[in-house]
């Protein structure tokens, strides 16, 4: 039943225009997605608030699958928040219907769903109201600064620079800096990958076909193609995740990759971490991660601590009403992806991402996917423009699966293994360095006193590593550093006993 209240005059919008949006929407059964957003595009104008600005819809639960309002957000690109009547009962609203109170515990839909998450209203409740019938949707827009993120049952930490990324740690050294920061794996694209990927040039002038690359990824993991999508690199991957499905406890393990959490922030999520200990070798306890969380996100490997969690701890977090997001950006850096849970269709709620840049060289192209069950697929597909993945990349994509390059994969792998054991075995002949181990993925991190002044010590010896305090988890004492062949590791080593020696260590 939609609320029934007049239609009110829009508050003034404030000056934090950099804060996001969240709609609070109400809707009679059977509304039509255009009566949605026609009301909401209305609200929005008459305020004088920017569309873009809309981070969520917000509704009661039982409204949350109603087909329009579905169908709106999917429209919009943003997720739908939803909360139970209990909850929303709770909110003070300014604009309260008897009727409506009556039929769903709370006097205004539109309004408490807005106001649930705190913030400012901005439009009061609002209605259609088409000739000749009731009102079918009500909307309310309040404005809400981004909540900062909090560990699951620990206080609030201090912000991270979750935008920070080991090409920032090279952009500024003129090319003359030995890349240790990016985990790209040296000397790729080989040769054929990029014959095959020119040779695509002559095509350009069609829209991308992404029908056999598709297949071609299915087919490597034994799935039907209605369970893969292929995206622009695994980043676009969390965008989507973040705006086409709804959840409402969000949890990110952490320390790990950060776009995660920065896509579901940007999408007006609140976040909980699980913050892994150095103490216990940052593994994982399946029960450190809250019984309420509907969202999961953690990578394996791990990004920045080369941690492989078991297959089979990463499955418990699985369950009926939970998405378990596993980052298998870097698997293929693993000898025979062991513990990998692409391919497994037995675990509800699983969703898998796979990158193609690291492993292939192929970071500037943007290429990997998703691999989930069909109607999450779906949902994330409808959020994606008109030909998200070029014809480029598309052509990479189909390459990278074939048997052959499989192989090459493998044996990559394994070379990067034995690089790794060689670099660990050097920097275990440092008393002040610690390193996490076992590591598996093609990075290790490692931990000294006075890192800062370590990393640009190394960079003034022309090597770029990463910091580690931009990752929620680890303190200023952290670094990453990319695996690479023995001959480089060993200068490496070399500039590291300089750095350490001119820092008093």
């Amino acid at each position: 039943m939609a609320d029934d209240a007049t239609r009110g005059t829009p508050a003034p919008a404030p000056q934090d225009a950099g804060a996001p949006l969240v709609v609070g929407v109400g809707a009679s059964k059977g509304v039509s997605a255009d009566e949605v957003l026609g009301l909401i595009g209305a609200a929005l104008a008459d305020a004088g608030l920017d569309g873009c600005a809309v981070a969520a819809l917000a509704t009661v639960d039982g409204k949350s699958r109603e087909p329009g309002i579905v169908r709106a957000a999917a429209k919009l690109g943003v997720p739908i928040v939803s909360y139970g009547a209990d909850e929303l009962a709770a909110v003070g609203v300014p604009r309260g219907s008897q009727a409506v109170l009556a039929a769903v515990a709370t006097p205004s839909v539109a309004e408490a769903a807005a106001l649930a998450g705190g913030g400012e209203l901005l439009v009061p409740k609002r209605k259609s109201s088409p000739a000749g019938r009731p009102a079918m949707a009500t909307c309310a827009i309040v404005r809400r600064r981004p909540a900062a993120p909090r560990n699951a049952g620990a206080p609030s930490e201090a912000e991270h620079d979750l935008r920070h990324h080991g090409d920032a740690e090279v952009r500024d050294g003129g090319g003359e800096l030995t890349d240790l920061a990016v985990n790209v794996r040296t000397g790729t694209p080989p040769v054929w990958l990029r014959e095959r990927i020119a040779d695509s040039l002559t095509g350009l002038a069609a829209y991308p076909d992404g029908r056999a690359a598709r297949a071609a990824v299915a087919d490597r993991h034994g799935l039907p193609v209605e369970r893969v999508l292929l995206t622009a690199g695994a980043a676009e991957a969390f965008v989507l995740l973040a705006r086409s499905l709804t959840f409402r406890q969000p949890v990110v393990v952490h320390p790990q990759f950060t776009e995660p959490e920065a896509a579901l922030r940007d999408a007006g999520h609140e976040v909980r971490r699980v913050l892994l200990r150095a103490e216990d070798g940052f593994r994982l306890d399946p029960a450190a991660v809250p019984d309420d969380a509907d969202l999961v996100v953690v990578g394996n490997p791990t990004n920045p601590t080369s941690v492989l969690h078991p297959a089979d701890t990463l499955a418990r977090l699985a369950r009926p009403g939970r998405v378990l997001v596993v980052d298998e950006a870097f698997m293929d850096a693993v000898p025979g992806e062991r513990e990998a849970l692409a391919g497994r269709t037995d675990l509800p709620g699983l969703v898998v991402l796979r990158s193609l840049t690291k492993t292939w060289g192929l970071a500037g192209l943007r290429i990997g996917y998703v691999l989930a069950g069909p109607e999450t697929i779906a949902a994330l597909q409808r959020a994606q423009p008109l030909w998200p993945v070029s014809t480029l990349a598309l052509v990479a994509a189909g390459a990278c699966v074939e048997p052959h390059a499989l192989a090459e994969a493998e044996a990559a792998a394994v070379r990067i293994a034995e690089d790794r054991a060689h670099l660990l075995a050097g920097l275990g002949e440092f008393e002040d360095v610690l390193t996490v181990e076992p590591a598996e993925g093609p990075f290790v991190l490692m931990r000294v006193e006075g890192a800062a002044e370590v990393r640009e010590r190394l960079r003034g010896l022309g090597f770029a590593v990463r910091r580690g305090d931009t990752f929620p988890g680890l303190g200023p004492d952290w670094l990453r550093l990319a695996v690479r062949d023995r001959t480089t590791t060993n200068r490496f080593l070399q500039a590291l006993d300089q750095a350490l020696t001119l820092t008093g260590r």
